[in-house]
Parts: structure tokens; sequence; C-alpha cells
């Protein structure tokens, strides 16, 4: 079986461009910004789709998202990407909470490590993850865009 082509788009949303890459089968990437991937700059069927799923979200109509996803990483990424998964909606958790789920409490720095190199924002809510004492920490699409999104997550729970 031949794999699908890796495709990739920017797409203009209410929080900037954000560009989604799709390997065929499933996303891999979504990014705040203009990117340029590997494979071809077009859309495909399922870049569209998460796109438009991005929009309900984002105008409060959609609380989880039902694209697959395939994002690239360590065992260890994985695992806090899918703990991620697990934060419900309008909620969040620490740092701390999340290497418990992931089964090693003492790798604070290392879950804020994966966050940081998550492939799949919003998809994969790395903003639902705050310090010890409920601040914000860093986002890569920067505090104020991660501030947004809990209060859109608040506003519509």
């Amino acid at each position: 079986m031949t794999k699908a082509e890796q495709t990739y788009f920017t797409y203009p949303t209410p929080l900037g461009p954000m560009t989604v890459a799709s390997d065929g089968t499933a996303v891999t990437h979504v990014l705040f910004g203009t990117h340029v991937l590997e494979g071809r700059a077009a859309p495909s069927e399922l870049t569209n789709r998460t796109a438009n799923e991005l929009q309900e979200y984002l105008a409060g109509k959609r609380t989880a998202f039902d694209i697959p996803l395939a994002p690239a990483g360590t065992d260890f990424q994985r695992a806090v990407w899918k703990a991620l998964q697990n934060i419900p909606y309008g909620q969040t958790r620490s740092y701390a909470d999340i290497a418990a789920v992931v089964g090693n409490p003492k790798a604070t720095r290392a879950v804020g490590s994966a966050n940081n190199r998550n492939p799949i924002a919003v998809l994969i809510p790395c903003h639902r993850v705050v310090g010890a004492n409920g601040k914000l920490t860093g986002y890569a699409g920067g505090l104020a865009l991660k501030q947004r999104l809990l209060d859109l997550e608040r506003a519509h729970r």
C-alpha cells in the first residue's frame, strides 16, 4: 500500500493564519502562522475538514475534534500529547498533573518540553496546561492567545 502524499495549506482563522498538514490519513501539523512544510502546498479533504472544525471550535460550536491525528514524536511526547487530549474542554491541568498521568510524577519539565514541541496546536490542547499555581506559562501562539482560547472554552462549556 502506498502512503498518500503529504499536503499542507494555510487557512485564515480568527486567530490569524494557521497551517494544517496531513499525510493523507491523519493530520500531522496544525501550526500558528504561515509555514512551508514537506509535501505539496495544496488543500486536501482532511486539511479542509480540520480547518472547518477549527472554525466551529473558535465560534464556540464545537468542544471536541473528530480528526485523526498522527503527531511525530518520541514515545514520551506522544504519551503526553495523548494525556492532553483527555483534559476536558474548558478545564486546565498542571504540568505535574500530566506528569502523574503519564506515570512519571517527577517529569514536569519533560512535560513542559513535550508541550513546547506539540505539532498539532488546539486539537492537542496544550493551551489547557498551566503552572502549578494556576498561572499561564509559555505557549507557541503567545500567552494572550492561550488566555483567549481558555476564555473561549470557559464561555462555551
